[in-house]
């Protein structure tokens, strides 16, 4: 057979994600503020946008355009469907593995009762004007423990390679005041001899608060004790055996510091006035605040019956119009046939991010309406009464895809008056009850656990076989792994730890 080039006709299909369907989909991932930095963005690059005024009704932009002047035909195309039919097989949710749902997460019974329900959603976001607090309303920023320490520096030292070393020194120290650079490594990086280095962190390890620029816990509260007149070698032994004071070994440690028992308590307690991490007291920087993206509130139906209100955060979202004057305008002005199609798609893409926003809004409040239906018992009654809840459940339940639904819960929050949630919080796991009736949250035995080992008596610590007894008691069928996992994953340590930890506090 005789080998040649030749041209064949060949007809396949394959599934696309055009621009616009990556920005829908992009769009739900994004929180509010997320949104508002992008919508800023589309506002620089896309003259026909504009922000309405406030209080103006914005209705959708239906501008029309001539099909000549079309990018694509998906102007025409409702946006939830093209997100609907985004499934590709790798399609896959962006942070949510529908097989690996069910992770536990350490929680409590919510951040305290919020404000009262006064019929304004800004009761409930700490300001009732429209324009936000004054300048004056914000306190000044924290210092951080870095500028504490370089506006003390300056006064211990004339010696300018000294005063070098130590304010690289402090910019190397962790938020909570500790030095963890080697300072062999730091006088190589610094071309400096090692005398020089060790002579900077004498003078760091002056300045307040005492403690700072220490490599180790032993040595943090060493300083502490020279600072308070204490470090005797009685002291000075039992601050290098510190693993055997953690470990509860006291009668050996009393032993090897050479004390009675009173002179030993007294040692313990004046080791418990100590900050094992002093740099805590100072600021690390401006924190952020969470915003919520979803607001929720008590309301009465017209039938009288309590449900929820639920409703986005408008405060965060500029209203985008299309400015339909000023396209006229330029439509006018156009002469060439390049002008005119680069106008067409200006207002294409306007037009296909408004209702992008728009769908955008239905998909969360959808999702969001359903997240509530479903934990009802959490927002009336408190963690105890969270149930579990998988991606999949809601999904179906909306009739949406579950990487759809695992996008809209990414990166949002939920203010309600029990606090600010994130919406993957009411994602739990379910642990069978002991009555048969059902499935309990995860989050629910996190907070039983947690009630019953902070009201264990010192004397009395319970362990986890008791603890499984006392929780099967209130209708959660467990096993003891079971307890001791949910038990370490909210920080608790064991009935041994507890112990030794509530002796520790008496100062026995």
């Amino acid at each position: 057979m005789a080998l040649g080039p030749r041209l064949d006709l060949r007809q396949s299909q394959s599934l696309v994600m055009t621009p616009q369907l990556q920005q829908a989909i992009k769009l739900l991932t994004l929180s509010n503020l997320e949104v508002e930095a992008f919508i800023g963005e589309a506002l620089d690059a896309n003259p026909l946008l504009d922000v309405a005024d406030a209080g103006a009704e914005v209705p959708l932009a239906d501008t029309p355009v001539e099909p000549d002047l079309r990018r694509t035909h998906l102007e025409s195309s409702p946006v939830d469907q093209l997100v609907g039919e985004g499934r590709a097989a790798e399609d896959r949710p962006l942070d949510i593995d529908p097989d690996t749902l069910d992770r536990d997460r350490d929680t409590g019974d919510g951040l305290g009762a919020g404000p009262a329900d006064s019929g304004d959603w800004s009761a409930g976001l700490g300001g009732g004007d429209s324009e936000g607090p004054g300048i004056d309303a914000h306190g000044a920023a924290e210092a951080s423990l870095a500028e504490h320490l370089h506006a003390q520096i300056g006064a211990t030292t004339r010696d300018p390679q000294a005063l070098f070393v130590a304010r690289w020194l402090i910019d190397q120290l962790d938020e909570t005041g500790y030095l963890t650079q080697p300072l062999a490594e730091a006088a190589a990086m610094l071309g400096v001899p090692l005398a020089t280095v060790e002579a900077a962190l004498a003078l760091v390890q002056a300045l307040d608060p005492t403690g700072v620029g220490a490599r180790t816990l032993g040595e943090c509260l060493a300083l502490q004790a020279r600072e308070a007149d204490r470090c005797d070698p009685c002291m000075a032994r039992l601050l290098d055996n510190l693993d055997l004071l953690a470990r509860g070994e006291l009668a050996r440690l009393r032993r090897m510091c050479g004390v009675d028992e009173d002179d030993f308590a007294d040692m313990l307690a004046e080791l418990r006035g100590y900050d094992p991490k002093p740099g805590l007291r100072f600021g690390s920087g401006a924190g952020e605040a969470v915003v919520p993206d979803i607001l929720v509130r008590e309301a009465v139906g017209e039938d009288g019956a309590a449900g929820w209100d639920i409703a986005i955060n408008q405060a965060t979202l500029p209203r985008l119009i299309v400015n339909r004057g000023y396209y006229v305008e330029l439509r006018q002005s156009c002469v060439s046939k390049e002008a005119r199609a680069w106008l067409g798609e200006r207002l294409a893409d306007a037009n296909w991010l408004l209702k992008a926003l728009d769908q955008r809004q239905k998909t969360i409040l959808k999702v969001a309406a359903e997240i509530v239906r479903h934990q009802d018992g959490f927002f009336r009654n408190g963690v105890s009464h969270l149930r579990p809840l998988t991606l999949r459940t809601v999904a179906e339940a909306v009739s949406l895809h579950e990487s759809t639904v695992s996008r809209v819960t990414a990166n949002k929050y939920l203010h309600c008056v029990r606090g600010t949630y994130e919406l993957k919080y009411f994602f739990t796991s379910g642990v069978a009850s002991s009555d048969g009736e059902g499935a309990v949250s995860a989050e629910a035995v996190k907070a039983a656990i947690r009630q019953l080992i902070d009201a264990e008596a010192a004397d009395a610590v319970l362990s986890d076989d008791t603890l499984v007894d006392l929780l099967k008691a209130r209708g959660f069928d467990l096993a003891r792994r079971t307890v001791a996992k949910y038990r370490e994953a909210i920080g608790l340590g064991s009935s041994v730890q507890r112990r030794r930890q509530k002796a520790l506090a008496r100062g026995r």
